[in-house]
């Protein structure tokens, strides 16, 4: 139990990474200069470094060890932290959270793989592993809050700092040690996979601002044309990064299809809501914090009382992505209004639980010898969902 307990706190940090910043972000941008759109690099660098590196991240955990490649993420994740704290231009801000984003990238797919070796009930150690999510969420987005309006946004980052190493000594005692097979890394098949997807993300980011729009265009062309390229090599590479067993097998592509669309849904909806909030309402980050409590709430819910419904993955994927879509579409008649948010989010958060731990499920079903790619896949076409 001891070892499930660590291994989704490595989830709990990664995500909170992610999600700590988001009611930080005006406080942060006004402070360092920046404008509001500056926001789409902070949180997207994160997740750009994040998804686009997790697969090689996966298969450096299955060579050199799990359990090691994830105590170097954690390490990592802990050393970008000062710079970002002690920054005084926004650049130095998004250089430390895409590090960290790599960091994770380490991580999040060796927690996930050991996770499911181990000799404990599949289904309520997934469960464990999306409500810690949940809750890093629930933390992240409070935490943002309360940190920056009693504090400093830049306490955060020591916070995390703290985090990373109480996360190093909980790994170390309760984790057992796992031997890596030792297989070739494809290098370039790994570079070609985290251009495409760089390229994806930044291309979306840049089409936000017209003067760079046909740059953006440009780059999200380059990620697709380099689609084939990786196809070709990864066939005649004798340890490909993504085997061809894991593009053809259903689970692994529903799962990864599902992870995409919970991300893809509900960040932006919260980022919006938030900017919306403390842009347009005058809602202090503390009370922004409190406003968005109900959405992780309800992902803690909808994971806690997924169980029954797991037994039939797809479907509860589909129910749960449908209360994703009425809570969302539920805040646009409103206008965003502050006392309808608690309301329309709790009901996405609790669709987002249930969805998460399906498409967890569904997608880490596959063969012992896929286990370690199946993880970072569904953690890549998660963050890939966060950053479009």
């Amino acid at each position: 139990m001891l070892a499930v307990l660590a291994l989704c706190a490595v989830q709990f940090v990664d995500v909170l990474g992610g999600t700590v910043v988001i009611t930080a972000l005006p406080t942060m941008l006004a402070d360092l200069g920046a404008s509001q759109s500056a926001s789409s690099l902070v949180v997207t660098g994160y997740a750009m470094f994040f998804g686009g590196l997790l697969v090689l991240g996966a298969r450096c955990g299955d060579r050199y060890g799990h359990r090691r490649v994830l105590l170097a993420g954690a390490v990592l994740f802990g050393l970008a932290s000062p710079v970002a704290a002690l920054s005084g231009d926004v650049s130095f801000v998004v250089a430390a959270r895409c590090v960290q984003g790599a960091a994770a990238a380490l991580s999040v797919p060796a927690a996930l793989r050991l996770l499911t070796a181990l000799p404990v009930d599949r289904r309520r150690s997934l469960a464990w592993w999306s409500a810690s999510g949940a809750a890093a969420g629930a933390s992240g987005l409070l935490l943002g809050g309360l940190v920056t309006q009693w504090a400093s946004w830049r306490a955060i980052f020591w916070f995390t700092l703290v985090l990373a190493g109480l996360l190093v000594v909980a790994v170390r005692r309760a984790v057992p040690v796992d031997p890596g097979d030792h297989s070739p890394l494809d290098v370039l098949g790994a570079v070609l996979l985290t251009g495409a997807v760089m390229a994806w993300v930044v291309g979306a980011a840049l089409l936000e601002f017209p003067r760079w729009r046909l740059a953006g265009l440009g780059l999200v062309a380059v990620g697709v044309l380099l689609v084939p390229v990786l196809v070709g090599l990864e066939r005649r590479h004798r340890a490909p990064l993504l085997p061809g067993s894991a593009v053809r097998n259903r689970n692994l592509r529903a799962g990864a299809v599902g992870s995409f669309l919970n991300t893809a849904t509900t960040t932006s909806a919260v980022t919006l809501v938030t900017l919306h909030l403390q842009g347009i309402d005058r809602v202090s980050a503390a009370a922004a914090g409190l406003l968005l409590l109900p959405f992780s709430l309800g992902v803690v819910a909808g994971a806690a009382v997924s169980g029954p419904f797991v037994r039939r993955p797809l479907v509860a994927l589909a129910g749960g992505l449908a209360l994703v879509a009425i809570g969302v579409l539920a805040l646009v008649p409103l206008d965003g209004a502050a006392v309808a948010v608690p309301f329309c989010l709790a009901l996405s958060g609790a669709g987002l639980g249930l969805s998460s731990v399906a498409a967890n499920a569904i997608g880490t079903d596959v063969p012992s010898d896929l286990a370690g790619v199946a993880a970072g896949v569904l953690n890549t076409a998660a963050q890939v969902g966060t950053a479009i």
